[in-house]
């Protein structure tokens, strides 16, 4: 790989900044100051931009305490996104492996590894979601059935998957599910005549919303986490 694109690819410098930086003498590779920017390196080869070293950077598994008001997206005009909330490198190379509506809250899970962000979202993979719902009418144990049995929205040809609700009082649930319809918790709580009030995500899969995290800060995902996905496919 070409020198230059290879901190490009590592860093926050554009190809040309790398130029000029190699044209000031503040390139180093293998410990002498660079005077191409196209020279081939590889892996083996080390890199240092004004004393710092550089290294080919590795995929990025993150996970995001969503607040309300941030869109799940990497561009929006009238709303913050989930992308501006990090500090990350090389943001536009990020994706979100299952949205959250505006107003819902929780785990977000963000990666540049397409493949993973695939595995997340495959209904192969068996990714249970959990939310914790908050509704506007007193909640009946009979839902817990009609929820298990699966419900049929408004303009789907096929019921939801069995679904288990677990009521926590009257107005305050745990949901979870395998499938990522449209709005598809809103949606099952309307077809049963309720209004949701909160929605707040709290695991997908094996990976829990860590509990350190306030809303809109972010940590990147332990490998054991990493390696959950997919697991039970």
């Amino acid at each position: 790989m070409r020198l230059d694109r290879y901190i490009s690819n590592a860093s926050d410098y554009s190809r040309s900044q790398v130029k000029q930086l190699v044209r000031q003498g503040l390139v180093e590779l293998n410990g002498l100051p660079a005077s191409n920017p196209g020279e081939i390196v590889s892996d083996n080869d080390q890199v240092c931009v004004d004393g710092i070293a550089i290294h080919t950077p590795g995929p990025r598994y993150l996970m995001l305490n969503k607040p309300a008001a941030v869109v799940s997206a990497s561009k929006d005009s009238d709303h913050p996104t989930a992308i501006d909330l990090l500090d990350e490198p090389r943001p536009e190379q990020l994706q979100i492996a299952g949205r959250l509506d505006l107003d819902t809250t929780g785990l977000l899970l963000i990666t540049d590894d397409g493949q993973w962000n695939h595995r997340v979202t495959s209904p192969r993979s068996h990714c249970l979601k959990t939310y914790r719902v908050a509704v506007d009418r007193p909640l009946d144990e009979a839902l817990i059935k009609k929820f298990a049995d699966g419900l049929w929205l408004e303009g789907e040809k096929r019921r939801c998957l069995p679904a288990q609700l677990t009521i926590m009082d009257t107005h305050h649930a745990l949901l979870v599910i395998s499938e990522g319809k449209y709005h598809q918790v809103k949606r099952m709580f309307a077809a049963v005549g309720n209004l949701v009030t909160a929605l707040h995500r709290e695991q997908m899969g094996d990976i829990v919303l860590d509990p350190a995290l306030a809303p809109g800060e972010y940590r990147a995902l332990t490998q054991e986490e990493i390696d959950s996905v997919g697991a039970h496919e």
